[in-house]
């Protein structure tokens, strides 16, 4: 068995996770490499979300009976540990939605209806990145749309990282918000925080970080990041689906307006007007993801009693020896960084002229799960000229072994296709 120095006890921490017991395809062990799409949950949480059913289902903030407080002060609680979780100044700032699309859109929204200074309109300018998620490309092009404000984005460099030669281009005194991804789901890249928010603070642009790809992989700090807003989803850091975060500075969270209208964001109703309760009720209309936020509240209690430096550590072991494992099959081809420096624990690549749909399928027939296509990043694939490709994404729980069986497996792939 190959061993790496930093490792956890993954054979400890798999015991936590049912569905890795799993067998599929007449008797072969399930090898899951697609982290990146979402993550497996521990019985921590699938106990935590069984104990609320069972015990304490109620609607929140609304009931004096008490489920009704019960679930409330759960519910609450799940955000003072996503405020812990992220270093967040204060609760109030922590606004829970139900996935990162959610949280970006909510940002996007409240920009295109804000009085000034806040206010994206047709003076002004909205910068994003080539290497961005769907979620945070269509959002940007709807309010452009909109509002007719100039979309720009910066490029790419050949070996996967952005292109921040003309940032004084790009980043301008016409420049409202800058929305950019800390770690691409589909390269893996980390991406230069510090050079690009000073940039936008040089000509007062707001900062939009999307972790949905570091929050479950190292310790985020939002103070740290000196972002206006970070937003990240639960599934992929072992909560449930239907659960996702914006975290903004509350100076802001005061001043913008509400996304949605409804039950609980409101202050005052009348026929003729309302006034919008404090964040975050302001930006959480209608009866909200209770549940999910007590099952994000368990996986983040899981999470941290590991440590997210130890699982970062995990991670980069891991990263550092698929790097090298790949990089020894014959015609794949790594997009992004072939080091494991300065990259996240996802691995894309296209083997020769296989599409990555049969790499994917031929793969599942032996137990390995990867995920295949564009990613839900698209014009990534545009540039580099490829229609596709595999993707190989770890998380606390992968192994070594699971990394020789993808490599065994890409072989295999190899010799069906001759």
């Amino acid at each position: 068995m190959t061993q790496l120095p930093g490792l956890l006890d993954t054979e400890a921490i798999r015991k936590d996770f049912p569905i890795l017991d799993r067998q599929v395809h007449d008797g072969r062990k399930l090898v899951y490499l697609d982290n990146a799409a979402t993550s497996q949950k521990p019985r921590q949480v699938l106990d935590a979300l069984s104990e609320y059913y069972e015990r304490y289902n109620a609607n929140v903030h609304r009931g004096v009976h008490v489920l009704a407080e019960e679930a409330t002060a759960l519910y609450e609680g799940a955000r003072d540990k996503v405020a812990a979780f992220i270093n967040a100044p204060s609760r109030d700032e922590v606004i829970f939605t139900k996935n990162a699309s959610e949280s970006l859109n909510l940002v996007a929204n409240m920009l295109g209806w804000a009085d000034e200074p806040y206010r994206v309109d047709s003076d002004t300018e909205i910068v994003i990145t080539e290497m961005e998620h769907h979620s945070n490309i269509v959002p940007w092009q709807l309010l452009s749309q909109r509002t007719g404000a100039k979309l720009k984005w910066f490029g790419l460099t050949d070996d996967g990282r952005l292109d921040l030669s003309n940032i004084d281009e790009i980043i301008t005194e016409k420049t409202k918000i800058v929305s950019f991804v800390l770690v691409s789901n589909i390269l893996g890249t980390l991406n230069p925080v510090e050079a690009i928010v000073r940039r936008a603070q040089e000509v007062g642009a707001l900062v939009l970080i999307d972790a949905s790809q570091a929050a479950p992989h190292m310790p985020l700090d939002v103070q740290a990041l000196q972002a206006d807003f970070v937003a990240f989803t639960g599934h992929k850091m072992c909560g449930p689906t239907g659960i996702g975060v914006l975290w903004g500075r509350q100076e802001l969270l005061e001043d913008l307006p509400p996304f949605l209208g409804g039950g609980e964001m409101i202050e005052t109703v009348s026929m003729h007007s309302s006034t919008y309760a404090p964040a975050p009720h302001k930006f959480e209309a209608g009866t909200p993801p209770i549940a999910q936020a007590v099952g994000l509240g368990a996986a983040i209690d899981y999470l941290s009693s590991i440590g997210m430096d130890r699982i970062l550590a995990h991670e980069h072991a891991l990263t550092e020896y698929a790097v090298k494992k790949l990089g020894e099959v014959p015609d794949l081809r790594i997009i992004g960084p072939t080091t494991a420096e300065d990259r996240g624990a996802a691995i894309s690549f296209t083997l020769g002229d296989i599409h990555p749909h049969d790499v994917g399928q031929v793969l599942d027939e032996q137990g390995i799960a990867v995920r295949v296509g564009h990613h839900c990043a698209r014009p990534v694939c545009l540039r580099y000229g490829i229609p596709a490709t595999t993707r190989a994404s770890f998380y606390l729980y992968s192994t070594p072994a699971e990394i020789d069986a993808l490599v065994d497996g890409l072989e295999h792939v190899r010799n069906f296709f001759g």
